[in-house]
């Protein structure tokens, strides 16, 4: 079958469902420099999260974005608010103990009753239901990963349940079910949250792009434009954190990148969340749209900039859902990035000893509803120095020894194999080679550079050196865009900065 025969079906760009039919808030770009008690630095579930409960406490906040508020990863969700992580408590037992493996359940759990008591207490209407969650084994391989995953839910008094059968005509040979999760859609709850983040005060500023943090009793955010915010602390929320300087996450952490569709089917979604034990992993739910149901087909999952084409994962999705269903149409694709700490637990809390005065959220291993929502009211007793259970859990400076220390140095290996790899990659194509919507690494001027040609023919080329740690960027067919494979920045074909931890956009190139 040709590419495109194949990518007819696909929508041409990428798209999430969530941020359609929703009316977004509009809020300006800082222009001028301001005070205040809190700021927070991104506009996702943690970032806006956290300004609603310090509001609620009667805390000033001030929360900026680099572009527009609910557009980075967690406008790109799956959206299943669920303390069931694939398989991890069985993990986690074996890597830190029962006690701190029981902590991080408690901490998702509670996050999913803090998300639906909100909706209660706020009366938002962001389509919430209740949904049993499985994790499912397709092959007899992992069926004893499913067992064991069983004797830690027991181990933990985590409520679960084993079946050897799902809803769907998938081979399962075993799954795990825990009753009573929860989906919903993430962007209509938290546009619920913000009138009551500026009702109370707090203000919120888009298109404001924090560069670097001057340390000190007070600390000071300067942002791109040369405006500051003095504040009493910072807090990092920002997917990838703008301070990494402070504690050098890009070394300890790895970014992937996922993928999903949104489909009407030929045959009827039963309900219910799934993911599956196995490699490639596959993601399913589905939430309400126009009275059909809109099942959300997720998965494919590999590091930032490697592997094969981008187009081809949701290509991969594509067949599945054909398979598995029947497709009548799809409507929505979109991907995500998601950072990967080495232990599989989030990074909450002070960005270092040394920096009191500044937190960090990053590192919720796709898993961000649940986390983000823990990383809030984490971060709101810690600034209001007040005890939380989870501190010690999800500190940025803990050290657990297995896996930890495996999988860092796993990691950088992995880094430096990418960087070697790209400065003596051989370059193929020159401008001229390139059609419409086609995009190559090519040689300007005897230096190599990123070369996209749009669909008007007009040629738009940067630097192909990654500004992070100089590694050579990647072509990213399915979302247009320039990838790092080294730590996951990501820019656009103008050279923007899209994702950190780059802050530095590409440098455009002239042809002449």
């Amino acid at each position: 079958m040709s590419d495109q025969t194949e990518k007819t079906q696909l929508p041409q760009y990428p798209e999430p469902y969530w941020r359609d039919f929703v009316a977004f808030p509009t809020f300006p770009k800082l222009d001028h420099d301001i005070e205040t008690d809190v700021a927070i630095v991104g506009g996702g579930i943690t970032g806006i999260t956290t300004a609603y409960l310090l509001s609620k406490e009667g805390i000033n906040v001030v929360l900026i974005d680099a572009g527009e508020i609910l557009n980075g990863t967690t406008g790109h969700t799956t959206a299943k608010v669920t303390a069931q992580h694939d398989l991890i408590y069985d993990q986690l037992i074996k890597d830190i103990g029962e006690e701190k493996a029981k902590l991080y359940y408690e901490a998702n759990h509670g996050a999913m009753e803090f998300v639906v008591n909100t909706v209660k207490e706020l009366n938002i209407n962001c389509d919430l239901t209740y949904e049993d969650a499985y994790v499912y084994a397709g092959t007899e391989e992992y069926v004893s990963k499913i067992q064991d995953e069983l004797k830690a839910y027991q181990r933990l008094g985590i409520p679960g349940e084993y079946v050897e059968t799902i809803p769907f005509p998938i081979p399962c040979k075993a799954a795990l079910m825990m009753k009573k999760q929860v989906q919903f859609h993430p962007l209509k709850y938290l546009t619920g949250l913000i009138p009551e983040i500026t009702n109370a005060g707090g203000k919120i500023f888009e298109h404001t792009t924090a560069t670097k943090i001057e340390d000190g009793e007070s600390p000071t955010i300067h942002t791109r434009n040369g405006k500051t915010i003095i504040c009493n602390y910072v807090i990092s929320a920002s997917h990838f954190p703008f301070n990494d300087e402070m504690g050098f996450y890009f070394a300890r952490m790895h970014v992937e990148r996922s993928y999903a569709l949104g489909i009407k089917a030929k045959t009827d979604f039963p309900g219910g969340m799934y993911i599956s034990a196995d490699s490639p992993t596959r993601s399913l739910r589905y939430t309400d749209m126009d009275g059909e149901k809109l099942i959300i087909v997720g998965g494919e999952r590999h590091k930032t900039g490697q592997g094969i084409s981008m187009f081809q994962h949701y290509e991969a999705l594509q067949e599945f859902s054909e398979q598995v269903f029947g497709i009548k149409e799809i409507l929505y694709r979109w991907s995500a990035q998601d950072l990967n700490t080495a232990d599989k637990i989030p990074y909450i809390g002070q960005a270092t000893k040394n920096h009191p005065n500044v937190f960090v959220a990053t590192g919720y291993r796709k898993w961000g509803m649940t986390n983000g929502t823990a990383a809030a009211n984490l971060l709101k007793d810690l600034i209001l120095k007040k005890k939380n259970p989870y501190e010690e859990l999800y500190s940025p400076s803990r050290f657990y020894a297995k896996p930890g220390m495996k999988n860092i140095v796993k990691d950088n290996i992995d880094v430096a194999k990418q960087l070697i790899q790209g400065k003596f990659s051989m370059v193929q194509k020159n401008p001229e080679d390139l059609g419409n919507d086609e995009a190559a690494i090519v040689k300007i001027n005897g230096n190599k550079a990123g070369c996209y040609r749009d669909e008007d023919g007009k040629l738009h080329i940067v630097d192909s050196t990654c500004t992070h740690m100089g590694c050579e960027v990647e072509w990213n067919s399915g979302e247009r865009t320039w990838d790092c494979p080294c730590h996951g920045s990501r820019f656009s074909i103008n050279g923007e900065v899209l994702e950190g931890p780059a802050v530095e956009p590409l440098k455009k190139v002239d042809q002449d």
